[in-house]
């Protein structure tokens, strides 16, 4: 028998935990190397986890709705059994109950030796009449710390240290995180504890029974606001997406100081190449197309000249990127948007933009975007004139530290200089909107960036080929 560990791999960067949403195999069913087994959620995108080998799936380690750390072992396989004999380790899937053995399957191989060892235990306790049995240790008499309390996903490493420092769910959910979106970490949950053992009149477990006015110096959580019903109305839960990219932006806002410019500018020579070339290029090519790629690729220019708008901030250093990846914000079918990302979008020329712009649209509109479509972005578009805005405040796509929203374009009575003079004529007219960190992008910088992307689109090259 030979035993192959399914491992929880890693989803791209900043992606730490995934949550199981379905299982696609049944312990027992006969598995194809690369075949789909489970399908699983993060933070950016759902994706299915495929087979390490071909044979039986021998054990599930974790049930549909917990959340596995990357690197965690999921399910077993046994590579040598075949169908219909399943192995003599088969076991079912966790139960709730047993999340605890689920949370640490690298250890449970360990676990069952030591219970077959239980018997000599039991008669060495025959000897001692007068011993008294151990009390059962704090994890098996309180209740467990739950996966996740409301919206909030804890770790099982803050879960193990929340019950052996008796840190109730009702703590946990107080303590303000500093993790991606603002979760819990390790340091959080010790400095909470640490701070908690300063205090010379904490709680004690018995006065929790009979509540009393907490001290003045403790902060009050944060009310919920009053909600307004009258009439008829419906209560719709949010999605899971939804609830990540609530999170992700209340999180946005919390870390980064927002400034947003505008600018107005001429795209009259933008749009009268593409009105004279799209169809032919629609013929050639099979495909449309659009403003999108012509955008990025006046963005992905500015980026280079500077490159102090292409960072992520840690801490009190500034990272700054050498690859230019470029995120556009695309509304999915469900109505929730997603940023899939343009790789070395300064490396391509616009027809290889406009061939990866319509290829990560479509993937996105079927469902069909990888973790790695949408890992790495440094600067992030959205194009809210898709929807006839003119203009917009867009939240920043964090760790990056700007986002740039295009307006709708829309024919304007405007001056135009000559040397001749000036007059009156109607231009194709649109609006930018840059959101940036103002922690390391300052208004000199931010405005003269989006200046430089606005030149380079009032410039385009009328006469160009594509």
């Amino acid at each position: 028998m030979a035993i192959v560990e399914m491992i929880m791999p890693k989803m791209g960067e900043s992606v730490a935990e995934a949550t199981v949403l379905k299982w696609l195999k049944n312990v027992g069913d006969k598995v194809e190397a690369d075949e789909s087994i489970l399908e699983i959620a993060t933070d950016k995108v759902d994706s299915d986890i495929p087979s390490p080998s071909a044979g039986i799936l021998t054990k599930r380690l974790f049930e549909e709705g917990q959340v596995v750390q990357v690197g965690s072992v999921i399910a077993l396989i046994d590579s040598e059994a075949k169908a219909g004999t399943p192995s003599a380790n088969a076991t079912p899937a966790p139960q709730p109950e047993k999340q605890q053995a689920a949370e640490q399957p690298k250890v449970e191989a360990k676990e069952v030796k030591e219970e077959k060892k239980e018997p000599e235990t039991k008669t060495e306790e025959r000897k001692a009449p007068d011993a008294k049995p151990a009390p059962p240790s704090p994890p098996a008499t309180s209740a467990p710390i739950p996966t996740h309390s409301g919206d909030r996903f804890y770790s099982p490493l803050i879960k193990n240290i929340s019950k052996q420092e008796n840190v109730s769910v009702e703590e946990l959910d107080k303590i303000q995180g500093t993790g991606n979106e603002g979760r819990v970490t390790k340091n959080d949950l010790l400095n909470y504890v640490s701070n908690k053992a300063k205090q010379p009149s904490a709680p004690s477990p018995k006065a929790e029974e009979k509540p009393s006015p907490a001290p003045v110096s403790t902060p009050e959580p944060a009310s919920k606001p009053a909600v307004s019903i009258s009439g008829e109305y419906e209560i719709v839960e949010m999605d899971r997406m939804r609830k990540l990219i609530a999170d992700h932006m209340v999180m946005s806002k919390r870390v980064s100081p927002h400034v947003t410019s505008y600018v107005e500018l001429d795209v009259t020579n933008m749009v009268l190449w593409r009105e004279k070339n799209k169809e032919a290029f629609e013929k050639r090519e099979k495909e449309k197309i659009t403003y999108t790629p012509i955008f990025i690729e006046a963005i992905a220019k500015a980026l280079k000249d500077f490159p102090m708008v292409n960072v992520s901030v840690d801490g009190t250093n500034i990272i700054v990127k050498k690859d230019i990846n470029i995120g556009m914000a695309t509304a999915l079918p469900s109505g929730n948007l997603i940023v899939p990302v343009i790789k070395k979008a300064d490396t391509l020329n616009l027809l290889g933009l406009t061939k990866a712009v319509n290829n990560l649209a479509n993937k996105a509109r079927n469902n069909k975007l990888s973790p790695d479509d949408i890992q790495g972005g440094t600067f992030t578009v959205t194009n809210v004139g898709t929807f006839g805005n003119t203009m917009g405040s867009p939240i920043i796509n964090q760790p990056q530290v700007a986002i740039m929203a295009t307006g709708a374009i829309k024919k304007k009575p405007a001056v135009i200089e000559t040397p001749q003079g000036d007059f009156i004529g109607i231009r194709h007219m649109m609006f930018l909107s840059l959101s940036y960190d103002h922690r390391v992008v300052d208004g000199a910088l931010g405005g003269s960036f989006m200046r430089r992307v606005a030149d380079y689109l009032e410039q385009f090259d009328i006469k160009r080929t594509i």
